[in-house]
């Protein structure tokens, strides 16, 4: 009798963890916020889902400054490495168009069919910074 009233719990559990893989919600996990705050502008860069089965890589990008206006095109500003390759444009910028002090968007990237040993998002001429490199290890 035990032993059925465990299985509706054991399916929930598969379920929700499903649901989590699907949504990208554990894809990155372990890949923290990454904070620079270089010059006059601070910029938070979060990955979202990095996973072969993605269909792309999505990087969280915030920018903030009380200076100077965030007026960069964030598609001809980031570049991302992947392991020792090369560097490879966004696809797209979704989010906050130039100008302000506060932009929030996403940068999407194509996704690769293996996972490399690391990735490294580099944002060029944000403030006053010529670059911004973010990396995370994935092969934890």
């Amino acid at each position: 009798m035990k032993k059925l009233l465990n299985f509706p719990h054991s399916l929930a559990a598969l379920l929700l963890t499903s649901l989590l893989f699907q949504t990208g919600a554990l894809q990155a996990a372990g890949l923290e916020t990454q904070t620079n705050r270089e010059g006059s502008v601070t910029v938070k860069v979060t990955p979202l889902n990095i996973s072969p089965g993605t269909k792309t890589w999505d990087f969280e990008i915030t920018l903030t400054t009380h200076t100077v206006s965030l007026d960069q095109d964030m598609g001809s500003a980031a570049l991302l490495v992947i392991g020792s390759g090369r560097p490879r444009p966004p696809l797209a910028w979704e989010g906050d168009p130039p100008g302000g002090h506060h932009r929030k968007g996403v940068l999407r990237f194509q996704s690769q069919p293996a996972m490399p040993q690391f990735v490294e998002l580099h944002i060029s001429g944000i403030g006053d910074v010529s670059q911004r490199v973010f990396r995370w290890r994935l092969d934890k």
